[in-house]
């Protein structure tokens, strides 16, 4: 490939799966540094990418200026004075569709992510399960820049990548000596957050330990729960809406492991190199969705031959009368957080 070499790369949403690309991109970067990317993604996304050398962040906004065709059109517009060599779309949907092709008239090579659905149906349907781990995400992400002519080998392992505490949370970090644990306990589905009478009983226990507990993630109703939290139990710090995201991901950066659910906390930690306790429920790390560089070893989840029967967890558990992922009990979650902590 030549050393000027552009591409622009098509991912929008969600949370997690941006996460995913920006853990994908940092190697890329590393493997191939005179090539320039282009991300095209939601503002808010922004601060995965900061640290990414030679990639230039160019921010979305589908719901008004990039609205309809015509907003498409004139995003297409925007992109084009990059002068991409190549489009490589990580999201195949309608909008990342119709911008390739927009690219495609004018003779720009483009590569689309192969999505597996026909496998996630066969690994999630209730009869005739095709039950085994399909390809991981980043592998199809990788697969997109390998058919584009790019070498791409990806490590799977996370790499720490310590950054510095935000100003106005130095006072949450002044103890050096003292375990730090994220807790990301609440999800976009429902079907996919652990029972919260429960995580308070995890939450109870590990501060009974001694260990200081950090909730990241959620909105106002969330927020609430948190502070509920933080007010009752010992060393429990309510983050949701103090911080900002590159904020929240410096935080994580400094914290000794994460517990999040099949959820955008797990691909958070893994973006800034931190070892993620989740917990599962209708979905199953099989389904290629489990946090870059994480372990399997490190998943919560309960068998059951009904389970997966969701890819994005919008759908609820089929294992019976109560949800799998209530199944699980709070203090083997502390068991295998005091594992990995004393490991």
């Amino acid at each position: 490939m030549a050393a000027t070499q552009k591409i622009i790369v098509l991912r929008f949403s969600a949370m997690g799966d941006v996460a995913m690309v920006a853990s994908v991109l940092q190697e890329f970067s590393e493997q191939n540094p005179s090539v320039e990317l282009i991300m095209v993604s939601r503002p808010a996304f922004k601060p995965f990418f900061d640290q990414i050398p030679n990639l230039i962040f160019h921010p979305i906004h589908p719901k008004t200026t990039h609205k309809g065709i015509d907003g498409l059109y004139k995003i297409y517009q925007e992109l084009i004075s990059y002068q991409p060599d190549a489009i490589a779309d990580l999201h195949d949907n309608l909008r990342s569709r119709a911008i390739s092709t927009f690219f495609r008239l004018t003779g720009v090579k483009i590569r689309r992510i192969d999505k597996g659905r026909a496998e996630k149906k066969a690994l999630t349907r209730a009869n005739n399960k095709v039950f085994k781990p399909l390809k991981q995400t980043v592998e199809r992400y990788a697969d997109v820049f390998r058919e584009l002519g790019f070498n791409l080998k990806l490590s799977h392992q996370i790499n720490k990548s310590q950054q510095a505490i935000p100003a106005k949370a130095k006072d949450l970090f002044t103890d050096k000596t003292t375990k730090k644990i994220g807790i990301s306990p609440f999800a976009q589905h429902i079907y996919k957050v652990y029972d919260l009478t429960k995580m308070e009983m995890v939450i109870a226990s590990l501060s009974n330990l001694g260990y200081e507990l950090f909730i990241f993630g959620g909105g106002k109703t969330e927020q609430d729960i948190a502070e509920d939290w933080a007010q009752k139990h010992a060393n429990t710090y309510n983050l949701i809406s103090n911080f900002n995201l590159t904020e929240e991901l410096a935080m994580i950066s400094n914290l000794d492991v994460m517990l999040s659910m099949d959820s955008s906390g797990m691909h958070m930690a893994s973006l800034v190199g931190v070892s993620v306790v989740s917990i599962w429920g209708p979905t199953h790390p099989y389904a290629g969705f489990l946090g870059y560089g994480q372990s399997e070893s490190d998943c919560i989840q309960i068998d059951h031959p009904s389970r997966p029967n969701s890819i994005y967890g919008n759908k609820p558990c089929l294992c019976g009368v109560e949800s799998c992922i209530d199944l699980i009990k709070p203090e083997t979650i502390v068991n295998k957080i005091k594992e990995k902590l004393n490991g």
